[in-house]
């Protein structure tokens, strides 16, 4: 979508409506109050490309303009000479931009809805090494590689916390944050690293809109939560769909659709990738709406989110390398 129009959510039970575009612009053509969960996983930082082109001297342009390293430039700046969410130079301007995007969704927020955020950390290297696509650091998929600047927190081998620094920052403006659930994978590939325990587990934020006055006030079935009702919740990671590799599991975020957006309810995907969270939304008698900026996954997105084959996808073990397929020259972390 280029043009200023707004979106007109799906109205009827059952059906779901993809937009191609950036969620930046996307988010503010919603309806106000219109939108009961948001759920999504944006791109990590520096991981992998998605296929899109960046600006790797965008820093220098940003710094050639007066501004700074320690001072993010607008995502609006950022993404018009040239950069791509998730490979900001640093993360701090990441952490700033997620953020920033989030902001425009509030007003399409119902004030008792809910925003669920899947967000996974990285390690510091000065050398990073950027993926295509596929699984960071594994196989022989094609990568790069990119200096990133030394400083404060970011040394080599350092653990960010980014995830950490994310809701913080949220927290900052204003949104209540109601469970750090800890999503742990079991089927996480081996790894070659000698002095660290391999990283077998991802965040999944969830937020709330805070109100005027009093205490945050939003729909939430309990019934519908897995046994146990537990912050920390064990699920496989998933196969890649339609040539995408980040892939939401089912069991996953089927809990949290169920819980946080009440039956006929409407939920949003602004990074839908191939639109697995959209069709188990359907399935379950929510509407979907996602936004997908990469052309051929808005396309798998179109096709996938109605299917009620995607919505039940086998959520085993993901075909993983063996440690033998491991590119050992590529492991920086």
């Amino acid at each position: 979508m280029t043009d200023s129009s707004a979106i007109a959510p799906p109205l009827r039970s059952g059906t779901a409506e993809v937009h191609e575009g950036d969620a930046y612009d996307l988010m503010e053509k919603i309806p106000a109050e219109s939108v009961d969960l948001i759920i999504t996983s944006p791109p990590y930082w520096g991981l992998r490309t998605y296929g899109l082109d960046h600006n790797e001297e965008i820093l220098r342009e940003w710094e050639s303009q007066g501004g700074s390293k320690e001072e993010a430039p607008s995502y609006d700046w950022y993404r018009l000479h040239g950069g791509c969410l998730g490979l900001e130079p640093l993360p701090e301007w990441y952490v700033s931009h997620l953020v920033e995007i989030f902001q425009r969704s509030a007003p399409a927020l119902k004030s008792g809805g809910s925003l669920w955020i899947n967000i996974g950390d990285t390690y510091f290297a000065r050398w990073s090494s950027i993926r295509m696509d596929g699984r960071q650091g594994l196989g022989d998929n094609p990568r790069m590689r990119r200096k990133t600047p030394m400083g404060g927190f970011r040394q080599e081998k350092q653990m960010l916390l980014i995830p950490a620094r994310f809701a913080i920052a949220m927290q900052d403006k204003r949104w209540i944050l109601r469970n750090d659930v800890i999503w742990e994978k079991q089927n996480i590939p081996p790894r070659p690293e000698k002095d660290r325990l391999r990283l077998a587990h991802e965040h999944f934020f969830h937020f709330v809109k805070r109100p005027k006055e009093g205490r945050a006030k939003y729909y939430y079935d309990m019934a519908a939560v897995e046994e146990g009702a537990r912050d920390v919740v064990r699920v496989n990671a998933a196969a890649g769909s339609d040539g995408h590799s980040a892939t939401f599991p089912v069991k996953l975020i089927e809990p949290r659709i169920l819980s946080s957006c009440p039956p006929d309810g409407l939920v949003l995907d602004p990074f839908c990738g191939t639109g697995r969270s959209l069709a188990v939304a359907v399935k379950n008698g929510r509407r979907g709406m996602g936004f997908e900026i990469t052309s051929k996954f808005f396309a798998a997105a179109r096709a996938n989110a109605t299917d009620a084959d995607f919505a039940t996808a086998d959520t085993n073990d993901a075909e993983l390398p063996a440690q033998r397929d491991i590119n050992q020259s590529s492991q920086l972390f």
